[in-house]
């Protein structure tokens, strides 16, 4: 993590109180390993290799299997799922919704084990470091998830053993930040916010599980 990413996590402590997660996760880092998505003793499904197009009878062209994507983003799907006999877009799209409440929710309690399993190095430390700057100001977050409307596979590729898919979330976040005696400083759990965002999901195709990390956020 370089001082200017370290400058933009502790803004957002300080500004946005923990809500837009993609300002306090880094870049990814070059890794071998791959933590699953959902923490370790809970069930991950096992995917098979999907098919891409529409051959059904009548049909002049094939059809994309996810209506929208660019042909660059359904060439990437489809060299994963050559390298990866466990991907499918729908099984995958389900684990990362997951994923996403998940991530949210361990960092909003300060759930470091959590995060851990889910994680790439430099994105833990991000989180880990905006989690001891809150804790540091004696403030605990009091943050739901009200729903995720939308879930946009919008870039994926294969580089080298490496899959990476990312998705764009468009959800409302309720949030709430509590002072060391339990007041409330700033939020609103009755008001919602709409945030969208990029986060790019990672995995060794070369793995016995078919486990993804979370490796990269953005703003949308």
């Amino acid at each position: 993590m370089d001082n200017t990413v370290g400058i933009v996590i502790l803004a957002m402590v300080a500004a946005f109180l923990g809500l837009r997660l993609y300002s306090v996760l880094g870049r990814r880092a070059e890794h071998e390993e791959q933590p699953r998505l959902e923490p370790k003793g809970e069930p991950v499904p096992r995917i098979n290799a999907p098919e891409f197009t529409d051959r059904s009878a009548g049909s002049a062209q094939p059809r994309p299997l996810v209506p929208g994507v660019t042909p660059a983003i359904e060439r990437g799907l489809k060299e994963i799922a050559v390298a990866d006999k466990h991907f499918d877009i729908l099984s995958f799209l389900d684990g990362a919704k997951g994923a996403y409440k998940m991530v949210l929710e361990a960092f909003w309690s300060g759930d470091r084990e959590s995060l851990a399993k889910l994680c790439d190095p430099a994105v833990l430390t991000a989180f880990n470091t905006a989690i001891d700057a809150r804790e540091a100001a004696g403030e605990k977050l009091d943050n739901r998830l009200v729903r995720i409307t939308d879930a946009d596979i919008v870039a994926a590729a294969l580089e080298g053993k490496l899959a990476r898919v990312t998705v764009r979330f468009t959800a409302d976040l309720a949030a709430v930040t509590r002072n060391s005696a339990g007041e409330v400083i700033a939020g609103s759990l009755t008001d919602a916010i709409e945030v969208r965002e990029l986060w790019t999901f990672a995995r060794n195709t070369d793995a016995a599980t078919p486990d993804w990390l979370l490796d990269e956020t953005d703003e949308a």
